[in-house]
Order: C-alpha cells, then structure tokens, then sequence
C-alpha cells in the first residue's frame, strides 16, 4: 500500500473518533490516572527501601508507607478493570457506527447494486473487517497520548533526582517509535492483503456451498474442493506473514528497552562504586535516587511497549479500513435517492410513467424511455422474451434501481416519496423465496396481527395448508438459513400467503411460479390471480396460456412496451404478442 494511501486511512481511521470520543477521553484520563499511581507506588517502594536497608528505619515508622503502597497497587486494578471497560465501550461504539454507516449506504444503493458482489464480500466487510476496528479504538488511539504524557510525568520525576538517567531515558526513547514505524509499514500492507485473501475466501466458499448441488451434478466437486484448498493456502501464508511482522515488531521494542534500562543500571552501579560521579546536584548518588530511577525504568518504556503491542492493531484497522473507505466514500453515477414527500395514505393508487429511463447502479440504461398508466384497480400481465427489461421496471417501482424521466405516483414523483410510505403500499412476490425470519408463522403474518380465521383462510389460499401439517411444529416451525428447511415450492407458498396477507394498494409479482414444479405453481398462480382483484396488479410472467383473465398484457421488447391490450384484442392480431404466443406453443408441441 503507497505511503499516501496508508496517511488517507489513518486519517478516516481518525475522524471517526468522533463517534466514540467520550469513551476514548475517559480511557486517556484513567490511564493517566494510573501513571500518577505508578509514579507514587515507585515513590514509596524507593523510600521504604532506602529507610530499610540505609537509615535501618524500625518497622513503627515505615507501616504507614506500606499502607499507602498496599492502597497504590489496589486502586491500580480498579483503574485498569475501568480502562478497560471504556475502552470496550469505545470500540463497541464505532462499530456499530461503522455497521450503520454500511447498512445505510447497502439500503441507499439498492438490492440491484448488491447483488453485483457475492454474499460472503459483504459478510467480510460487515463482520470481520469492522471487528478489526476494536483494538484501534479501544486500545491503541487512547494509548498513542499515554505513550507521550506517561514518559514526560516519569522524566518530570527522574531529572530533579538525577540527571544522568532521565538523560538516558530520554535519549533512548525515540528510538523505539522509529523502529515501531518501520515495522509498522509492512505489517499494513500485509494486513490489506490479507483481508482481501479473506474477502475472496469467504465469497468463494459461500457461493460453492450454495451451489454445491450444482457442482455435484456436474462432477466439479473434486476440481472446487482444489480451488477452495489453495484460497486457503494463500489465505494461510497471508496470515502468517502478518503475525511474523507482529512478532518481529514486539521484539524490536524490547530489544531497545532491554538496552536502555541496562544502561540505567550499569551507569548507577558503577557510581555506587565510585567510578563514577555525575548525575547528582552536589550531592552523592543516594539509595532512593537508584531505586526510584530503576523502578521507574521499566514503566517508562511501558507505554511505548504497549503502544507497540497494539500497534499490529493499527495495522489491522488500516488494512480492513481499505475497503470500508473506499465502500463509502465511493460515488455511484446512479445512486437512489430518498425523497421526504409524504404520500397521502387510503387513497386510490395510480401510476403514471413519461419518457421514464430506468438506470443501472453502473450508470448504463437497463430500458425505456417507457410510457404508461396503470389506473387504480387494473391488473396487468407484463410479457416478453428474457432481458426485454420487466424485471428492470418492478425493480424501478419497488425503489431499487434509479431512474430518468418521470414515474409518478397519485401526481408525485417516486424519487420524491419517503420509501417507508410507499414500501407499506405495496406487496411484492418474486422468483426466489425470501423469509426471514425464524419461523413460519412469523415469516406469514410479517409483525401483523391478524384473527386466526383470517389466517387459516390465507393459509389455505396459497396452499400452506397442504403441508404446514407435515412440519415437525406446524406454524412454529423453523425455515432455517435461506429457508434450507423447505422445498423451493413450500417456501414460495410461504412468500406467496405474506403478500396475501398484507393490506396493499398494489401487488407486483415477478414471475413467481418460475422454479415450481406443476402443482406448486397450480396452487400460487390461482391464488395470485384471486388476490388480484383486490389492488392494482402487475404481474411478470412467461405464461401465456392463462392471461385470458388479466384486464390487459403488455408486450416488452428491448426495454420498451411495444404492444397493449386485452387478450382478445392481442390474439385477434398479428404482432409481437401473437409471434410470442405462436413461438412458445412450438416449444410446447
């Protein structure tokens, strides 16, 4: 990673702080509450040292010393548990923030843009690399000001004791930050590339195990299982080269601490045997000035230790931070926006779309210009061959994809609508089952409360009621991950009686009897086609045989509606519908 780079994410690293600045003060201020413990407990270890072995001090006159020392070490622990506590606060803080700032940004793009990458990317970006963000806040930013104002309090001690060893300190001490740095550089940059071995791994392997049925198939278990067998090689060597730079790091900074301390000690051992005399302010090197410095030795270079331990944690917060700057400081040429107009609610639902282009997150134009009205209660069958764009304009009036031109809604533009307020008007079943929730009841009434007659009444309209009694607890039944407890048909029947189920002024159905078998798609288009009657319907499908009830079809080709009509007035015509309607029963005979 350029040096450049690496200063942009430090400094979005920083910014960040804002979020959780409260908790990163208070873990500054006990930290700096402990140093000033430290100070006092090697004051009075240094003094009952000197009384015991020096002045030869009986035990009466020093008990109280003890005391205060004892008092020292316990307030110490408290103030640690309480550091530690903030710190956790303050990472817990930003990742939630952080986790936010994502999910924000996933709703704002839309589905359609979402699906560009797999599952298991964002599932890293979400889960591992926002982790990755704890000890930064929570341990190294607060120990980057105690790593300065702890050695200043322990030099402000030693130097008016003696000048010689706060010298010595602080000569030695910028040594441990320069090789830190150096160290430091290497271990972001193989952190980066670790992360983006994980996010590789992590897609792969989700997506195999989804389609892992499909690779049986087609005997590619043995070539897949070859493939996911050196992602992990290389995610392993990754990881290891990460840890190396941490260990080497931890030992560059004893290395010099070791060193300096030693020096301390020689340079008070030869003055206590006279070979030396300098340091003192006219006066001769006493027992308390050696204790104190040599007891303060160690914890001045203790910041600068811990500093350097969570240092591998900055490195990890820039690595991971590579990707989440670059998710959300990204400009999108199509991005959705959110209008504030407030649709005025039981009102008869009418769309009307002029000159409407529907536009790709990559800025590309997925179909128009189209025009059209759908007036309050119509129900129209949308058809065409596959890429002629009718999935492109449900996905446009659900608010996933954004658009050009005009598509209103009761006179207002939809880009100008709160998206909660139209979202509650519509319902919505697609190709693909999606429940979310744990089990089947919650997955049908969707945090409604409904009568159970009305529900039986729903369950037995979209066929739940066929199968419901064959679960192991009914309604209370787990769907399980992505609904792996059911068929495909069961759970489009579950998906199918949700949409029955919520009160809407507009049905959007895209081809949902696709991946059915025979019965299963018998059993939800006849319940569709009863729930139509009840709103304004659009349906996508690639059924033409049974449209003859649909108020009106529309014909798509080339992402443009080039043909509407009834039944009767399309079949009793030749044009686009009726060249469709030849060409699939020739697929049929």
């Amino acid at each position: 990673m350029e040096k450049k780079r690496q200063h942009q994410l430090t400094r979005w690293l920083r910014q960040q702080r804002l979020y959780a600045r409260p908790w990163t003060t208070i873990s500054t201020l006990l930290g700096l509450l402990s140093a000033l413990l430290i100070i006092a407990q090697a004051w009075l270890l240094a003094t009952l040292m000197h009384h015991l072995i020096s002045e030869q001090q009986p035990r009466a006159q020093w008990l109280t010393s003890m005391f205060l020392l004892l008092l020292c070490f316990a307030a110490r622990a408290l103030l640690s548990w309480l550091r530690e506590q903030a710190g956790y606060r303050a990472g817990e803080q930003i990742r939630r923030t952080l986790r936010k700032q994502v999910l924000d940004r996933l709703q704002q793009l839309g589905p359609a843009w979402v699906q560009e990458k797999p599952v298991g990317s964002w599932a890293s970006l979400l889960l591992e690399q926002t982790e990755e963000m704890q000890d930064y806040y929570a341990r190294y930013l607060p120990q980057m000001t105690l790593a300065v104002l702890i050695p200043g309090l322990i030099l402000l001690v030693i130097f008016p004791v003696n000048w010689a060893a706060g010298l010595i300190l602080l000569a030695t001490a910028p040594l441990i930050p320069l090789f830190m740095a150096l160290v430091g550089m290497g271990a972001a940059d193989a952190n980066r590339r670790n992360f983006l071995a994980l996010a590789r791994l992590s897609g792969d392997f989700l997506d195999r195990l989804r389609g892992l049925d499909t690779l049986r198939l087609f005997h590619r278990g043995a070539a897949e299982t070859r493939s996911i067998a050196a992602a992990s090689e290389d995610f392993r060597q990754r990881t290891m080269e990460v840890l190396r730079l941490a260990f080497l790091s931890s030992a560059v900074l004893e290395f010099f601490a070791s060193i300096s301390i030693a020096i301390v000690a020689v340079y008070f051992g030869f003055t206590y045997l006279g070979e030396l005399n300098f340091g003192h302010y006219g006066t001769s090197v006493t027992l308390f000035a050696g204790f104190l410095a040599l007891i303060l030795a160690p914890e001045f270079f203790q910041p600068l230790r811990d500093l350097g331990t969570f240092y591998h944690a900055k490195a990890q917060a820039v690595g991971a931070a590579d990707a989440l700057h670059s998710f959300l400081s990204s400009r999108q040429e199509a991005v959705i926006t959110e209008g504030k107009q407030a649709l005025p609610l039981n009102q008869p639902l009418r769309i009307d779309a002029s000159g409407l282009m529907i536009i790709a997150p990559n800025g590309t134009v997925l179909a128009g210009p189209l025009d059209f009205s759908l007036p309050p209660g119509q129900r129209v069958a949308l058809v065409g061959q596959s890429g002629a764009g009718k999935s492109s304009l449900i996905n446009v009036l659900l608010g996933f994809l954004p658009y050009q031109g005009s598509l209103r809604i009761n006179g207002f533009e939809l880009r100008d609508l709160q998206r909660h307020d139209w979202h509650r008007l519509l319902a919505w079943v697609g190709q693909n089952p999606h429940l979310p929730a744990l089990t089947v009841r919650d997955n049908i009434l969707n945090g409604q409360q409904v009568s159970a007659a009305r529900l039986q009444e729903v369950l037995a309209l979209a066929g739940v009621d066929e199968f419901i009694s064959r679960l192991p607890l009914g309604l209370e039944s787990e769907t399980g991950d992505r609904a792996a407890g059911l068929s495909v048909g069961q759970a489009q029947r579950i998906a199918v009686a949700r949409a029955l189920l919520k009160p809407c002024q507009l049905l959007l159905l895209d081809e949902p009897g696709a991946s059915l078998d025979a019965r299963s798609e018998q059993h939800v288009m006849r319940a569709l086609l009863t729930a139509s009657h009840q709103q304004t319907t659009l349906l996508v499908t690639h059924q033409l045989n049974e449209l003859a009830q649909w108020d009106e079809i529309w014909v798509m080709r080339d992402g443009r509606i080039i043909q509407q009509g009834s039944w009767q007035q399309l079949t009793s015509q030749a044009g686009p519908f009726a060249q469709l309607l030849t060409h699939r029963q020739g697929e049929i005979a």
